[in-house]
């Protein structure tokens, strides 16, 4: 075990941890900005609570290394999450994609070094 793939794994976990927590606290805790954001991408603002809640479900299983199918599971859903919600910025034109940019690069990164791990 490369001590370095360990440094690469934690930060681009925690990286992506920090974007996903945002995300989902912004959910929880400014919900009428987060309702007109989902509004203007076009999705159905019923979805806030449960993909908050999603969202904070993948990062335990991602961070527990006992749920290794969960893991992988986890690990598929926020990459068709990022990259859906990268292209939905793209579409609509609101310049809001680098956090997506962000968490996809993290996400893959983190992926990738948890084999090494």
């Amino acid at each position: 075990m490369n001590i370095s793939n360990k440094i690469i794994y934690y930060v681009a976990t925690g990286i992506f941890t920090l974007v996903m927590l945002f995300s989902a606290s912004m959910y929880f805790f400014n919900h009428d900005y987060v309702k007109t954001a989902f509004q203007s991408l076009g999705y159905p603002t019923y979805l806030i609570y449960p993909y908050a809640t999603a969202k904070l479900i993948g990062l335990f299983a991602i961070w527990n290394p006992k749920f290794y199918l969960i893991k992988e599971w986890a690990y598929a859903a926020f990459f068709f999450a990022v990259v859906l919600a990268f292209f939905a910025h793209i579409m609509v034109g609101d310049s809001e994609q680098t956090a997506a940019v962000i968490a996809l690069l993290s996400l893959i990164i983190s992926y990738i070094f948890s084999k090494k791990v």
